[in-house]
């Protein structure tokens, strides 16, 4: 690594990553949607030697420069995607996961000649079969170019930043990316480019090529440093950018910048158990230009792209990473009890990540403002019922709108760290509603479980939406003598009568 980069404090990295916070990005490009068909192999078929797969669930989320805004979204920035969908069920699907993110999608232009571009991957025994692509590569017609032209101009002008995410389906024409980067000025504009017709991105910020495509492109295999800066120059000079950054895999990243000295930069790549590498560059993409936002130097801004990368490739399929992700894996996280205390979004994206890990996900709720026994034996009964536990909690106002101004008598907070300091809860989330109905429709739970008095599974809200979506709503005796309002209602030594 070169001596004149070093990494930074904790002081300053916290100041770095709140800085990414609410940044406005632009993202153009090939929207895609992903789905994932789970299911379990038991037999090969009699009429071919193939493994059937009986199907169990199919999830869907987004794929291409859709999942770029998503991984965005989890580092905290406001992003509005321009693409192309089709007149198809599959182009709501992608609105819809798209809009649940809060993604601006006013810039998605619908397309009816082309379908909307899908990814169908069959996984069972959490190992990925096949993958079956639904797509067009053709260029939109001239109208729809039109369109996406104007939205685009519009969408650059409103962002503090621009990604430009080619999948080569056709989308990023010359006259598009042209159009785009001028429109920046001296926005910063981030390009994930395919291997074909790099001209077309003449002028961007960060030209951000992986491994494969600089070796098709310029006969250098970028494995090796000294390769990859004569390969990473090369394009620097050609295209006119003023930064090659190329990713390569294992290897790590090489960064190449017309700053006068022709120096090439290698960061290694962080060494972790890789288990998907599938959207990790689209993580360095999201990263990279919501950092250049904030306005970090582009050193910091690779540097901060390859940790989340090292993060990414440890989780399945096309996953995000947050903040707090990167303090942990650079040792600066929050206390246990912290980092577990969610957001509403974060833990709608835990239990997404998690079912398509395969992994069963619990849900239950409460006021726990006292945790005692009956507490604790109640959320570890529960745990055992799936993989991942996720408790939702009232906050201080909705509290007292259910038990009276009295109560509670411990913060939201703090009875929120106190519950994510159990070995057996996974994660924490607070909720303002008189009932969890809309946390548990975000979360979308395999097993929703309620203890207390319930006698029947028709009174626990939200029954009848895990039921809707498959899932098990489970009853737990309570554990006899052991509530809140009966260790608060007795009467102390101070006590009189």
């Amino acid at each position: 690594m070169s001596t004149d980069f070093a990494e930074p404090s904790q002081a300053e990295l916290r100041a770095l990553l709140s800085g990414l916070v609410g940044r406005r990005v632009a993202v153009i490009g090939d929207a895609m949607l992903d789905a994932y068909v789970f299911g379990r192999v038991a037999r090969i078929s009699p009429e071919s030697p193939v493994p059937v797969v009986e199907v169990e669930r199919e999830e869907h989320g987004l794929g291409g420069a859709a999942n770029v805004a998503k991984c965005l979204v989890a580092l905290g920035a406001r992003v509005r995607l321009c693409a192309t969908i089709g007149a198809d069920a599959e182009g709501e699907l992608l609105l819809a996961e798209a809009r649940g993110l809060k993604v601006d999608v006013s810039g998605i232009v619908r397309d009816p000649t082309r379908p909307t571009t899908l990814k169908r991957r069959v996984v069972a025994q959490r190992q990925q079969m096949l993958r079956l692509d639904y797509e067009s590569r053709t260029t939109p017609p001239a109208k729809v170019e039109r369109r996406l032209l104007n939205k685009a101009r519009a969408a650059v002008r409103w962002a503090d930043a621009v990604v430009l995410s080619d999948y080569a389906k056709g989308l990023l024409t010359p006259a598009l990316c042209r159009s785009a980067i001028a429109a920046a000025g001296e926005r910063p504009v981030v390009v994930d480019p395919k291997v074909g017709g790099w001209e077309r991105f003449r002028g961007a910020t960060v030209f951000k090529p992986n491994r494969y495509d600089v070796k098709v492109r310029t006969g250098h295999d970028p494995s090796a440093d000294a390769a990859a800066g004569r390969a990473a120059r090369e394009i620097l000079k050609e295209l006119g950018v003023r930064h090659v950054l190329i990713t390569r895999g294992e290897h790590g990243l090489t960064l190449a910048s017309r700053d006068g000295r022709g120096a090439v930069w290698h960061l290694p790549a962080r060494r972790r158990e890789v288990f998907d590498v599938t959207g990790a560059g689209d993580v360095v993409s999201a990263t990279l230009a919501l950092a250049l936002a904030a306005g970090a130097r582009i050193r910091a801004a690779a540097w901060l792209a390859n940790v989340a990368a090292g993060i990414e490739v440890t989780k399945f399929g096309a996953a995000t990473v947050s903040d707090q992700e990167i303090l942990d894996a650079l040792g600066h996280g929050a206390l246990e009890c912290e980092r577990k205390v969610l957001t509403r979004a974060q833990a709608a994206a835990l239990s997404a990540r998690l079912r398509r890990q395969g992994r069963r996900v619990v849900f239950t709720n409460g006021c726990f403002d006292i945790l005692h026994y009956g507490h604790v034996s109640y959320l570890e009964r529960s745990r055992r019922l799936g993989d991942a536990l996720i408790v939702g909690v009232n906050t201080d106002a909705s509290v007292r709108r259910l038990k009276g101004p009295g109560r509670p008598v411990q913060n939201e907070l703090d009875r929120a760290r106190i519950l994510a300091a159990q070995a057996c809860v996974d994660a924490v989330v607070l909720f303002d509603e008189d009932t969890p109905r809309n946390l548990i429709r975000e979360v979308r739970p395999h097993v929703l479980c309620k203890g207390g008095d319930y006698k029947r599974i028709q009174d626990v809200v939200g029954w009848e939406l895990v039921r809707q979506w498959g899932g098990q709503v489970v009853l737990m005796p309570p554990v006899p003598g052991r509530s809140s309002s009966g260790i608060l209602g007795r009467p102390t030594s101070t006590d009189k009568g």
